[in-house]
């Protein structure tokens, strides 16, 4: 399976960025082709510009400034999201990715009024997150990343689709093995996406 991995730590030696690669690693030892889209590396913009926003609604001229990531996404077959929460959201940059890539006209269509997925090619969704606060302070505030992932990105892609969310919680106090143990989460769990 092709398999989309967007990633959105910005330090190479963060604990984040281990994360990424283990999870890179995990797939493609399973067997998986891996699209490692890494926001911050490739100068990823997420400013949706008032052109951008002017020209919303008009597929296919709306695409035409992130026509790479947009290819990119209608390629593949699985998506996994790994990111750090911050402020109980995405990172701007990943958030101006779905802003600015998934489009009219690419993540969804409008016939006769309702919204009609086109991303129905993608069959699994995961997630690996790090959360400063713990679980009970994100059910607290709502938990909007955990939503977006199992609810809102779910809805989006074939309907029914498997997911996969994995969170290290309180990373603000978190230890060695706390660490440890959620890497290792993530390399089994990665390695059965």
């Amino acid at each position: 399976m092709k398999v989309l991995v967007l990633h959105s730590h910005p330090v190479e030696e963060s604990y984040g960025a281990a994360l990424h690669r283990q999870t890179i690693e995990s797939l493609k030892s399973a067997g998986h082709e891996v699209d490692d889209c890494n926001l911050y590396a490739e100068g990823f913009d997420p400013v949706l510009s008032r052109q951008d926003r002017v020209i919303y609604h008009d597929y296919p001229d709306n695409t035409e400034t992130v026509k790479s990531y947009v290819e990119r996404l209608q390629r593949t077959e699985g998506l996994v999201i790994v990111t750090p929460v911050w402020n109980f959201g995405f990172p701007a940059i990943l958030k101006g990715y779905f802003d600015r890539v998934w489009l009219p006209g690419v993540s969804f269509e409008l016939v006769d009024g309702k919204v009609r997925s086109k991303l129905q090619h993608i069959r699994k969704l995961g997630a690996v997150l790090t959360y400063g606060a713990d679980p009970f302070r994100a059910f607290i505030a709502g938990n909007p990343p955990k939503k977006i992932v199992k609810r809102v990105l779910r809805a989006q892609i074939k309907p029914f689709s498997p997911v996969v969310f994995l969170a290290h919680y309180d990373m603000n106090r978190s230890t060695d093995e706390t660490r440890g143990l959620f890497l290792d989460k993530v390399k089994r769990e990665m390695a059965r996406f």
